[in-house]
């Protein structure tokens, strides 16, 4: 059994009184956790989810250094080039302007020779970017996934929410799972007044992919489009809509996910 050590401790402390750590106290809080706890989560051998997690971090990896690479080849070329460059640059945009420049100075010699590294380094984590993609898709398509067919999920965002949910059948219910991905919202009631307020808890990446498949949704004709302006109609604010969205959508992800790897009919 995976015996998280948040509860390892909190048996520790309960039993003896202390925080004290030692292998064998350690020992009999484990084993008194793994006794009565009912909900932990037997170990198995790694899946192919593990795979796609490491492929969807290493996207994520590749997005922020190419933003981070994008962000310096601007500043250097709004020194270089009047006005500056475009907004969405491209490694083959940046190439042009560079061509055009005459350095007046040793200073914006070094300017030039910098920015002409960043582009090849932007060239190079193109390449990659293109390459992950293509190894994503991939893994994807083997792990034999339905999630694809849902409206606005690719198989980017399918290597991200299988990734990061690995076995669903830790999650007893289609709530349990909400709750994990931080769509599941928080009372914050006050006597006669009932009121609901965002969750900052549960995994971000699960929460991301669900707030990107929701935004794509609310952009096209889909159900989702339909059930965003009901709650508007109800007098919600966009981002209250946005979220009673995000839950329909964990709730349809979790259903598809046991349908795939159960073959039985999801909770409801």
């Amino acid at each position: 059994m995976d015996v998280p050590a948040q509860l390892a401790a909190r048996a520790r402390l309960l039993n003896s009184g202390h925080a004290r750590k030692t292998d064998a106290l350690d020992a009999a809080s484990v084993a008194a956790v793994a006794v009565h706890h009912r909900r932990l989560r037997v170990v198995r051998a790694e899946d192919p989810s593990v795979g796609l997690r490491l492929l969807s971090d290493r996207r994520d990896d590749l997005t922020e250094e190419r933003t981070r690479t994008a962000n310096r080849l601007h500043a250097l070329l709004r020194d270089l080039v009047a006005g500056g460059a475009k907004r969405n640059l491209t490694a083959t945009h940046a190439a042009g302007l560079l061509r055009t420049v005459r350095p007046m100075t040793p200073a914006d010699a070094h300017r030039k020779a910098l920015a002409q590294d960043l582009v090849a380094d932007l060239r190079r984590l193109d390449r990659a970017l293109v390459a992950n993609a293509a190894q994503i898709k991939t893994a994807v398509a083997a792990s034999g996934t339905t999630l694809t067919s849902l409206h606005g999920i690719g198989p980017v965002l399918a290597a991200k929410i299988l990734g990061h949910t690995s076995d669903i059948r830790r999650f007893p219910t289609r709530h349990h799972y909400a709750s994990y991905c931080g769509t599941a919202p928080i009372e914050a009631s006050s006597g006669e007044h009932r009121r609901h307020r965002l969750s900052r808890a549960g995994n971000r990446q699960l929460n991301q992919a669900l707030h990107l498949m929701a935004v794509c949704q609310i952009r096209t004709s889909s159900p989702g489009k339909e059930y965003y302006q009901q709650k508007l109609a109800e007098m919600k604010t966009p981002a209250e809509a946005r979220r009673a969205l995000k839950r329909r959508l964990s709730d349809a992800v979790y259903r598809r996910i046991i349908q795939d790897q159960q073959g039985s009919p999801a909770d409801t």
